[in-house]
């Protein structure tokens, strides 16, 4: 007999509740106001993880809980500049949204193409997500990045409010782009907590959760590693192959041509259990970025106590953080040096002291960090100031 089959007979009913759940949630649906969110295609693929993926789904997850209910529009195209048809596809859907409907679009698709956005900025409630400036990607033709970042500034220049994920990027837009500071807000990346990582042997197994791109700078890691050796580490690289694969195949080289094809494991995408797997066995968090404006992989470290070793870069030192303590989770270094990251990794195996004050800070700083609520928090209170007439551009 099942345990609702004994409550049945103690009680001689079951209260019914289903119709005031319906009613609780019709209110609520009634009260909610609407936010119409423009994404690019791919951003539920699994196969194609990113931190900007990432933090668009959960923000269309925990918006409803203040008051905003989320509507998606995936435009497929090359974002941030896509062919004739992609940039066709998103002026038709900007253009069906009613004059003062609030929109949230998210920079990648909206940043390359100020030919269509703007116009519509001037009637549209808009706010422009920015994960990444587009011209702080790796790689990058001059031209290119020249031009779309002309491209940015004026998109950025026309929307009614701006969203950057960390202070750091808030500041390089303001100042970088001439925008007006009170149009320009941080919504910081949350942290789901989990649960403390076991590791390995405590020092020697090295995480690097990145998509494999000249962005993230694995190659700077793998010298690193070359040049530490004769240390035991052994390193995962957990992140995308398939974004650019010239690069790949040039890592893949850099790592035969060191020995270390048996110490460098390139693992690709990983989501859910696998990836919860690879950090559970981590004893430390390694990121060789070029550019972060956060840099999630670090936060979601944290989040299990695993300390960081990471460039000083962007918006890293703030993802890195303080424990309540004043402790800091991680150690810092200058990008381009990867004999500065050799010299800490040294460090980090030869010294106990080092890593038990490291993996205290990382303790204390994952019992501080904010969850998503606080950054859904912050993104509904910059929707909720939109003004109701779109202004022109600055």
């Amino acid at each position: 007999m099942t345990d609702l089959t004994v409550d049945r007979a103690r009680l001689g009913y079951v209260p019914a509740q289903h119709a005031p759940l319906k009613i609780a949630e019709s209110v609520l649906r009634m009260s909610l106001n609407s936010v119409h969110f423009v994404l690019p295609g791919g951003v539920d693929d699994p196969a194609v993880p990113s931190g900007g993926n990432a933090y668009d789904r959960r923000i269309c997850l925990d918006l409803p809980g203040f008051g905003w209910q989320v509507h998606k529009h995936t435009v497929d195209g090359a974002w941030p500049r896509p062919g004739a048809g992609a940039r066709a596809e998103l002026a038709r859907v900007l253009a069906e949204f009613p004059d003062d409907t609030v929109v949230l679009i998210d920079g990648l698709v909206a940043c390359g193409v100020p030919e269509v956005v703007v116009p519509e900025a001037a009637r549209l409630r808009l706010a422009v997500l920015v994960h990444l400036p587009l011209a702080d990607e790796t790689g990058l033709d001059p031209a290119v990045a020249a031009e779309l970042d002309a491209r940015e500034r004026d998109v950025l220049r026309a929307a009614p409010a701006v969203v950057a994920t960390s202070d750091w990027a808030v500041r390089r837009l303001v100042s970088h782009h001439g925008l007006a500071p009170e149009r320009v807000h941080v919504a910081a990346p949350g942290a789901d907590i989990a649960p403390l990582a076991s590791g390995t042997d405590g020092v020697s197994r090295l995480l690097c959760v990145a998509a494999v791109t000249p962005r993230k700078g694995q190659h700077r890691l793998v010298e690193a590693l070359a040049a530490a050796a004769d240390l035991p580490w052994s390193c995962v690289c957990v992140g995308a192959l398939g974004q650019d694969p010239e690069y790949v195949a040039h890592l893949r080289e850099l790592i035969r041509a060191h020995g270390l094809e048996d110490r460098i494991h390139l693992a690709g995408a990983q989501a859910g259990a696998a990836l919860d797997a690879s950090y559970a066995a981590a004893d430390l968090m390694v990121l060789t970025s070029y550019a972060e404006t956060y840099g999630m992989a670090v936060t979601e470290a944290l989040a299990r106590g695993i300390p960081v070793l990471a460039t000083d870069v962007g918006g890293l030192p703030e993802a890195v953080g303080r424990a309540p303590d004043g402790g800091v989770p991680g150690i810092l270094v200058p990008p381009e040096n990867p004999a500065a990251l050799a010299s800490e990794l040294r460090g980090w195996f030869g010294e106990a002291d080092v890593r038990r004050r490291l993996k205290a800070a990382a303790r204390g700083r994952r019992a501080a960090l904010d969850g998503w609520a606080t950054t859904a928090r912050s993104l509904a209170g910059v929707l909720g100031r939109l003004p109701s007439e779109p202004r022109r551009a600055a």
